[in-house]
């Protein structure tokens, strides 16, 4: 029988790795473009271990949800986070060996651990109603604002205790890091039971008891789905999201420091860009299932607009930092509103097979995105980058009238 104390238990569960792994990535963040160019031998090689991590990421979210579905959500959660503790160690040994290619195995890894850690918000969301699913998904994503602080605030000190070893400095993120994915996936193990696989039942189970004078309707195929309009839209939402966020995030940095910008200064709008992302999901959360899916969907794209409007307008560091702030809110309305939405429009074997490719598909063309993001810029500037992204949210909010359309014309009737 579902019971809310269960479920809020297996939340906090989720909550606490996901803010482990979070802070765990967000360290090697700091200093991976500084390792890799010394150890590549170029600054054009400073963005391959990013660009590997997310394509890792996309390649991985398909077999770990194909895990979590026929063995469990635990077991597929805490293969991600080992991966992660062997890419920590790798890295670990990258530097000390002067390896680059050892380096990019490393970053394959942690892509891995970023795709089960990713998957946690859908686990998250199906322990709990439909009308609660957006909020507690919001929670999870939470974690990522204890990552956001955490992270950089370990990559000193952690560099001190390795130079007290008589050891290179730049080993201390990764050293971080693998001891957080132990942890992580070690709290995963022990505490993560029963396994959310079973709450998900129970709950399907209720509210298929609710609906008795309906037919049973058996698990559909993957074409099937994929046709389901609201499946497409979620889909949509979530990839627009995630290409207008990455192409603005990543070139940013680089707008700046063509305008003189100081690091201070570019950490400082970086800084309000993950608040945005991360901040506010315990908000954005609840008014997604307060006010529905498909109207902050709407939401989504109009305040990325604002941020793709405003981020041009001016160089002046705090002009910057508000529409990346703003940039981060969308992506967070659009990210959990298209989640909620998925997992609503899916029952039992379902969720896993086509979340799992959702994240596949997602990253796949953020990966893409971020490598073209360097030679758009290069041709048309921050302008070229800013007006994509609103061209991509305009788009967005036309498919989201379009694959609406028949409930809005049933709803004026």
């Amino acid at each position: 029988m579902y019971s809310e104390g269960v479920s809020r238990r297996l939340l906090y569960t989720l909550f606490l790795s996901q803010s482990l792994i979070s802070a765990a990535q967000i360290s090697i963040v700091t200093l991976v473009s500084i390792v890799a160019t010394r150890l590549g031998g170029a600054e054009t090689a400073a963005g391959l271990p990013s660009s590997v991590v997310t394509f890792a990421q996309a390649f991985a979210a398909l077999p770990i949800a194909l895990i979590m579905g026929r063995y469990g959500r635990r077991l597929g959660l805490t293969v991600g986070y080992s991966g992660g503790a062997l890419g920590g160690l790798l890295g670990m040994i990258a530097i000390v060996q002067g390896s680059f290619p050892l380096l990019l195995l490393s970053s394959a890894l942690l892509g891995m651990a970023r795709a089960g850690g990713d998957q946690s918000r859908f686990v998250a969301g199906e322990m709990f109603p439909r009308h609660e699913r957006a909020t507690m998904i919001g929670r999870i994503i939470f974690a990522g604002t204890i990552g956001a602080i955490a992270g950089p605030a370990l990559v000193a000190p952690s560099g001190r205790f390795m130079e007290s070893l008589g050891l290179n400095a730049d080993l201390g993120p990764w050293a971080v890091a693998m001891v957080l994915f132990i942890l992580a996936a070690l709290i995963t193990t022990l505490f993560l039971r029963p396994d959310p696989m079973f709450i998900a039942r129970e709950i399907e189970k209720t509210e298929e008891d609710a609906r008795k004078d309906e037919p049973v309707r058996p698990a559909r195929p993957l074409r099937e789905l994929l046709a389901v309009p609201n499946v497409q839209l979620a889909i949509l939402a979530m990839l627009i999201s995630q290409v207008v966020m990455v192409g603005l995030m990543v070139m940013t940095p680089l707008h700046m420091d063509h305008h003189n910008h100081g690091r201070e200064s570019i950490s400082l709008v970086i800084s309000a860009h993950t608040l945005g992302m991360f901040g506010l999901s315990a908000v954005t959360g609840y008014l997604i299932d307060r006010f529905g899916r498909i109207p902050m969907l709407f939401v989504a794209a109009l305040t990325m607009i604002a941020s793709a409007l405003l981020a041009p307008l001016s160089t002046n560091e705090y002009v910057l930092a508000l529409a990346l702030f703003l940039l981060g809110l969308g992506w967070n309305f659009g990210f959990v509103g298209g989640s909620s939405l998925l997992a609503d429009t899916l029952e039992g074997p379902e969720r896993t097979r086509v979340q799992g490719l959702n994240d596949t598909l997602i990253f796949s063309i953020a990966g893409l995105a971020s490598l073209g993001a360097g030679p758009l810029f290069a041709i048309g500037d921050y302008v070229a980058i800013t007006m994509s992204g609103l061209v991509l949210c305009v788009i967005m909010i036309f498919m989201i009238y379009w694959l609406t359309r028949p409930r809005l014309m049933a709803n004026a009737l």
